[in-house]
């Protein structure tokens, strides 16, 4: 019997955000996309309880309040994708990395494409944190969210960089 599907809605700084899980980890978190609202499949279950201790934790990191979030996730993707992902979640709060640097930590500096593919499948943006990753050059690239949501989540987090986090 296949596990039942749950999703629910959360009003964020960045828009309307979908949330999808089995009840017990997240599996998804999807940005409504310009004149497009995001919408559930036919057989998933609305469960807002489900996703309570998610919404805590997005209302306390858009309030500045959180660095690095506490949640079970399951995303789902091929091996090499869910070591890109993991890798991302190391990239500290308010800082940023190239996908070369994320390549070299899987030492594969030859994988910045693969890299870069990967990010561009993460399937619980913002928590694992797929933003903090620009080009080489520093230049903001891609993002599942669009370019401006992407320079509001680094701008928020640059913001709030906790005292001890800076090294001063």
């Amino acid at each position: 019997m296949p596990q039942e599907v749950y999703y629910s809605h959360y009003t964020s700084p960045v828009g309307q955000l979908m949330l999808v899980g089995d009840g017990a980890s997240l599996q998804a978190l999807r940005f409504d996309k310009v004149g497009d609202s995001i919408r559930p499949q036919p057989d998933w279950l609305r469960r807002n309880a489900a996703f309570s201790s998610v919404k805590q934790q997005l209302d306390a990191y858009f309030a500045g309040e959180l660095t690095r979030f506490s949640l079970s996730l399951s995303p789902q993707g091929t091996d090499f994708q869910c070591r890109v992902w993991q890798a991302l979640q190391d990239i500290p709060y308010g800082a940023t990395c190239s996908y070369l640097d994320i390549a070299n930590t899987l030492s594969d500096p030859n994988a910045t494409r693969a890299v870069g593919a990967a990010n561009g499948k993460n399937p619980i943006p913002i928590i694992i944190p797929c933003h903090r990753v620009i080009g080489r050059d520093g230049s903001l690239t891609g993002f599942g969210g669009g370019l401006e949501r992407k320079r509001f989540l680094l701008a928020l987090e640059q913001k709030n960089i906790p005292f001890e986090l800076t090294g001063f």
